[in-house]
């Protein structure tokens, strides 16, 4: 058997692995969100989106801006998803963990969630580090002495911004963004789907 796989094309052998990437997060839905409950589950094939009322407007809306993606729940759970494929998952995570924390009204909870949040996601060394630059983290770890609801926006916007700069661009250009798409669109208008843009 080895022999065989020897013999095909290294061609073959990436679209098998690109192959096995998309099924690998599209097929396994169970995985999804089990590490954060905020990211959810991907829906596609799940009743409503059977409907094909709003899942395929909901999927060529990721390509508009960043932000329709961030508030569409399907939108972050594939998202997740692929950053998973790039292990940068820890980006969403943390804004997403942000988010929530900016609806707690509780001081005793602000606090709390403040440094279970530093722990996990700012600290240098944290299980799930996020990309920082040293005056961000330092002015985060400076806000945790009066943990307010607006302590990590500095942190948050950076690392937002990084996710669209970097990570976004390359879910839209991703097989398995373009093949939903595309998906999408032939359900939703019966034409073929447009290329997607940058």
């Amino acid at each position: 058997m080895c022999r065989t796989l020897a013999a095909f094309p290294t061609t073959c052998l990436e679209r098998a692995k690109e192959f096995k990437t998309r099924l690998g997060i599209f097929l396994h839905k169970s995985e999804l969100g089990s590490d954060t409950g905020s990211a959810g589950k991907f829906e596609w094939g799940s009743k409503h989106s059977k409907e094909g009322r709003n899942v395929p407007e909901d999927v060529l809306g990721w390509r508009e801006s960043f932000d329709l993606l961030l508030s569409s729940k399907n939108g972050v759970a594939a998202f997740h998803a692929f950053l998973k494929t790039e292990f940068s998952e820890e980006n969403l995570e943390f804004w997403l963990a942000c988010e929530e924390f900016k609806k707690l009204r509780s001081a005793t909870k602000l606090s709390s969630q403040a440094h279970r949040i530093f722990e996990e996601f700012i600290r240098s060394e944290a299980p799930k580090e996020v990309n920082l630059d040293h005056e961000t983290r330092e002015l985060t770890r400076t806000n945790l002495q009066a943990a307010t609801a607006t302590c990590f926006d500095a942190a948050q916007g950076k690392t937002r911004t990084l996710m669209e700069k970097d990570s976004y661009p390359r879910f839209l250009k991703s097989p398995a963004y373009r093949d939903l798409a595309a998906q999408a669109a032939s359900s939703s208008s019966g034409r073929p789907a447009e290329p997607s843009h940058t």
